[in-house]
């Protein structure tokens, strides 16, 4: 079993003093009561006041974060993390509105139900739902609307523009996926080594939830064998993050169905690094890379 210090050595060397003081993953495996009152103390800490707020549908609010540009604009609907158990959009509010105010973009994230009271495809409907919604808002410019997330959120955006596209909703100009939660096969087999942030016991225990009783094929972004016709896509991950293989993986295929996509691979990051360390160069490359993506396809 790989120790602390092992993980360290794969970081990039701006990462590492922060790193030391991160868990080895959530603790699933003891129950979510811990995760979700750490979750509830991220969002207080990183909520920022006067958000305004809508619900989309019952028991579905969205926080929406505004550039000072007036009239009808280009919109990113946020998805934020949490292997979808855990989480909420509040806990996003300073980076939607380093969003907005950088790309002059309307931010709007979703609070979706979490697994395992509502598993799938009850958070893929909310957040499709969302989409919905703010395609309607006379203050967004419809032609140019993308969908984003990371982590669990990463696995909502996919699942969300493949409901667009199957069901002929929202057109959407891009989608962006950092460091997606896309496999629920990683982790079933240990590999022995162990991950900062999220671990192959946490992925495991967080798909059973999620799946639940339903069907794991259409739930899964691994498994689909349908990607023509998706949004161009920007694909982001670290190679010191669990699911840096699923990742990696899922652009190639997305290439191969037409999908235009760029892939985003930073040297020596752990997951979530770029929230967590936004100041090192590594993180400045990556967001630069996101943002430029997002810049390019929602630009008039």
């Amino acid at each position: 079993m790989a120790c602390r210090g092992d993980i360290l050595a794969t970081l990039d060397p701006e990462l590492r003093s922060i790193a030391r003081f991160l868990p080895l993953g959530l603790g699933l495996q003891r129950g979510l009561r811990l995760p979700r009152a750490a979750s509830r103390v991220v969002a207080v800490i990183g909520a920022v006041r006067g958000v305004e707020t809508a619900e989309v549908i019952p028991g579905v609010t969205v926080r929406v974060h505004r550039p000072t540009a007036s009239g009808p604009a280009p919109t990113v609907l946020w998805l934020h993390g949490g292997g979808t158990i855990v989480g909420s959009a509040a806990q996003d509010d300073k980076w939607c509105r380093r969003i907005a105010a950088e790309l002059g973009v309307v931010v709007v994230a979703v609070d979706y139900r979490l697994a395992p009271e509502h598993p799938y495809p009850v958070p893929v409907e909310d957040c499709y739902a969302a989409l919905q919604w703010v395609a309607r808002q006379s203050w967004v410019d419809a032609t140019r609307l993308a969908v984003a997330g990371a982590s669990a959120g990463g696995l909502l955006t996919a699942s969300v523009a493949r409901l667009a596209r199957d069901r002929g909703g929202p057109r959407l100009a891009a989608m962006a996926l950092a460091y997606p939660m896309l496999d629920d096969r990683t982790g079933s087999v240990r590999s022995g080594r162990r991950w900062l942030m999220w671990s192959e016991q946490d992925n495991v225990i967080a798909w059973r939830w999620y799946v639940g009783s339903g069907d794991t094929n259409p739930a899964s972004p691994a498994r689909w064998t349908d990607l023509a016709g998706l949004p161009p896509a920007w694909v982001g991950v670290g190679t010191s993050d669990m699911l840096h293989d699923e990742a990696v993986a899922f652009a190639p295929s997305l290439v191969g169905a037409g999908v235009p996509t760029t892939l985003e691979v930073a040297d020596g990051g752990y997951h979530g690094f770029d929230q967590i360390s936004p100041g090192a160069a590594v993180s400045q490359r990556f967001i630069t890379s996101l943002f430029d993506h997002l810049r390019t396809h929602l630009a008039p």
